[in-house]
């Protein structure tokens, strides 16, 4: 049931329920309500009333919201929005029963069957059967722009059965990095530096360069934890090597993307300036006038032209690129699509109660989740949709694997009777799960 949710997550295969509601990434959908459904007895009443204090804040958010005549509109969205929360969260239960080794063979084997395909495609003869196989699965979305890879990349970027080139390099950014997160492998680091240059070479694209970025909350907030707790020393130590790591990642983007990089500073990339900078151009303009709660969920028509006049004044839109429509193009980010459609106060209080949440599932550092969910947002869009919810599931998921010592088996959970470990196994000691 995992590999069929990571499977939907990687095609993000969508089947529409109605002409207006779609299902996103249907496979996982199956697979997360199986998982939920075979995982009931583990939710806790705590938990319970957290899901549904959640749910709840993100109803009076579009209650909030101005213009109530876009709230059908908003409906749909919460609607979509309920779906990948709870879907999520069966994730996060199962992975969380698992033992450290299971899961990180897991993802370390979607990781190496991604690279390898994207080696068969460019060089094994894959790419006609791949190509054949997204006209039949993609209905529309399919990336065909190959004369702009032959630009910046000396050749056409291999897609292996994904709707785009962004989707593939998505993807093995997050699984590698969940894999080095719970896997008890000494040597674990300087292999997740290999698998960095494997991807780089298969399947090139600066969205590769985030798994440099995602060293940062990783060494900060996990590895320099030691009984549940940081240690000052060992933090300071990470932290230069974390500073290291995204000093590594800036030359690497100025020397293999130097192409792609001189287009974005000239303002002449429209991918780029629709996945970072434009978003966060609307992100803040959002909070400026809408402070309270956003543009609602879903909101982009009601904010339509006032993100494509911002757009227009930007210095880095170029007047040669087609205009197109926020619902489709304008807002490919989900971390600023958070306070776009949630605006400041909101947006805040959200964060607030999800990291309370995660905190009663005993997830050990909740700045871990939210700076992961952050630095991988800056390459994927749809807040409402399962990616964006899965990153922060499965970072919670792994960081609490990651406190387990390796020889913890799967077991039984039994919850306790109070405190922020209600959800832990008993055979397993507060100290060693750093609770």
């Amino acid at each position: 049931m995992i590999c069929l949710f990571l499977a939907g997550l990687y095609t993000n295969y969508t089947i529409m329920v109605s002409q207006k509601v779609p299902l996103p990434s249907a496979p996982a959908g199956v697979a997360g309500l199986i998982l939920l459904w075979r995982r009931r007895d583990e939710i806790t009443p705590r938990a319970l009333v957290g899901l549904c204090a959640i749910l709840t804040f993100f109803l009076l958010s579009i209650l909030l919201a101005p213009d109530l005549s876009w709230l059908s509109r908003r409906t749909n969205g919460l609607i979509q929005l309920t779906y990948s929360l709870v879907i999520g969260y069966g994730l996060f239960l199962t992975v969380r029963r698992a033992d450290r080794r299971q899961i990180a063979a897991l993802f370390l084997s979607f990781s190496l069957v991604i690279v390898v395909g994207c080696l068969l495609e460019a060089y094994g003869g894959l790419r006609p059967i791949s190509d054949s196989v997204r006209n039949v699965l993609y209905r529309k979305g399919v990336y065909e722009n190959d004369l702009r890879d032959l630009l910046f990349y000396n050749r056409v970027r291999p897609k292996f059965f994904a709707s785009e080139p962004a989707s593939v390099t998505f993807c093995y950014t997050l699984f590698t990095f969940i894999w080095l997160v719970a896997s008890p492998w000494r040597l674990k680091l300087p292999i997740y530096l290999a698998l960095v240059g494997i991807g780089l070479f298969a399947m090139p694209g600066p969205t590769l360069l985030l798994m440099l970025g995602l060293l940062l909350p990783y060494l900060l907030f996990l590895d320099s934890r030691r009984r549940g707790h940081i240690d000052a020393t060992r933090f300071l130590v990470v932290a230069l090597v974390a500073a290291l790591m995204a000093l590594t990642a800036v030359f690497l983007a100025m020397t293999l993307f130097a192409e792609r990089l001189q287009t974005i500073t000239s303002g002449n990339d429209p991918s780029f300036f629709y996945r970072v900078q434009g978003p966060a151009l609307a992100g803040m303009d959002i909070i400026n006038r809408y402070p309270l709660a956003g543009a609602g969920l879903t909101g982009e028509p009601f904010i339509e032209r006032e993100v494509t006049n911002l757009y227009l004044r930007s210095p880095f839109y170029s007047a040669g690129w087609q205009v197109v429509t926020p619902s489709t193009e304008l807002l490919i980010n989900y971390f600023w699509l958070h306070w776009i459609y949630l605006g400041f106060v909101v947006g805040v209080g959200m964060i607030a109660v999800i990291s309370v949440w995660l905190r009663i599932l005993g997830v050990p550092s909740v700045a871990f989740c939210w700076v992961t969910w952050a630095i991988l947002g800056q390459a994927s869009g749809a807040y409402v949709g399962p990616t964006c919810w899965a990153v922060l599931f499965l970072a919670g998921a792994a960081a609490i694997l990651h406190q387990r010592t390796p020889s913890a088996a799967p077991v039984r959970l039994a919850a306790y009777p109070a405190g922020d470990g209600a959800e832990w196994p008993r055979s397993q000691s507060a100290g060693s799960l750093g609770v």
